[in-house]
Order: structure tokens, then sequence, then C-alpha cells
């Protein structure tokens, strides 16, 4: 029962999340930087909050055929790819139905499987996944960065200059954040116990 009621609130989560999204997706499309570097992540976090869900009602045979999670990677992959193209951006904001498609593809063919097969990925998988991500993100911000005219024909060059920096700042704090967990390590502290009073 309790995993049962925790799981209805898992969904109402998802639910109301991607429904204040879809309300507000005028807003937030207005600007490219807060439609990539906002709305494209949290419609992705919610397929990942979706994935706890499904995650311990997960077929066996789905979990077999997701052989070290790398056909939910590949999926993941194209996906987030194909939603940073300035085309797909320009679609999303000048096509109802192409908005409606990322709405549905970014929880369900990104989020979903991330938080399903990233758990089934060997550390070398992952680290070879971050390792193409990091530079993939910048190269992108580069690319709306220096472009001279517009990528994307709904948004102004100002616009298309700031997501650049957005997305070269968020390639640069994620390698930093990598390189300190792989090479460093977040540091622990340890609790010392203290003996009561009396007590030897």
């Amino acid at each position: 029962m309790k995993n049962l009621m925790s799981s209805r609130r898992f969904v109402a989560v998802v639910a109301l999340t991607w429904l204040m999204l879809w309300m507000s997706r005028t807003a937030l499309e207005a600007n490219m930087a807060v439609h990539m570097i906002v709305q494209v992540p949290l419609l992705i976090a919610s397929g990942l909050v979706l994935a706890a869900v499904v995650r311990p009602h997960e077929p066996r045979w789905f979990a077999d055929a997701d052989w070290l999670g790398i056909p939910g990677i590949v999926l993941v992959v194209f996906g987030t790819s194909f939603w940073m193209l300035p085309r797909a951006l320009d679609s999303a904001v000048g096509d109802p139905w192409m908005d409606a498609a990322k709405f549905l593809s970014l929880p369900l063919l990104v989020g979903l499987p991330l938080g399903l097969s990233w758990r089934r990925m060997p550390p070398l998988g992952r680290a070879f996944i971050w390792a193409n991500f990091i530079p993939k993100l910048g190269a992108i911000g580069g690319l709306y960065l220096g472009a001279p005219v517009r990528l994307c024909a709904y948004y102004r060059l100002d616009q298309q200059a700031t997501a650049g920096w957005m997305l070269i700042i968020i390639a640069i704090a994620l390698g930093l954040s990598w390189f300190i967990v792989v090479f460093i390590g977040w540091p622990r502290h340890e609790r010392q116990r203290v003996s009561p009073v009396g007590v030897s």
C-alpha cells in the first residue's frame, strides 16, 4: 500500500510538472536560452521521475533487451541531439504539433530511458557518454555564439548569443564537476562519535 501511494505521488508530480510546462510554454519558448536550458531539462527531468515509478514494475524481458543500458542510452543521445538542432527549436516554436512532439518525446524517449538505462551501464560506458556529451554541449554553444547570422528564425541574434554562452558555461561546469568526481573525489567528512559522559 505504501509503495502504491508513493508511486501515485510520483505520477502526480510528473503530471503536474508536465501540465505547468505545457501551460507556460509560450512564455518559456519566447527566449532561446530559457527554451533550451529551462524547459527542455525540466521535461527530461519529468521523465526521470517517471522512471522511478516504472523501474519496480519493469518487465524482465525489457531489462534483458536493454543490454548494459546501451539501447536506452542510444535513444537518449539521438533525442537530445535532435532537440538541440536550430531547425528543431524553430519547428517547436512555429508548429504546435512539433511542440507537442517535443513535450512527449523528451519525457518518454529521453528522460524515461535515461532513468532506466543509466544504472545498467558500466562505469566505463558512463564515462564515455560524459566525455562525448560535455564537448558536444560546448561545441553547440560555440556554434550559437560564433554564428554571424541567426540560426533560428524565431530568435534574435542576441538571444542566440546568450544561449551559446549559457551552454558553454554549463559544459565547463559539468566538465569541472566530472573531473573532481573522477580524479579527486568529493570531500568526505567523518563524523566523530562522542561517547556518553561516564561511559568509557
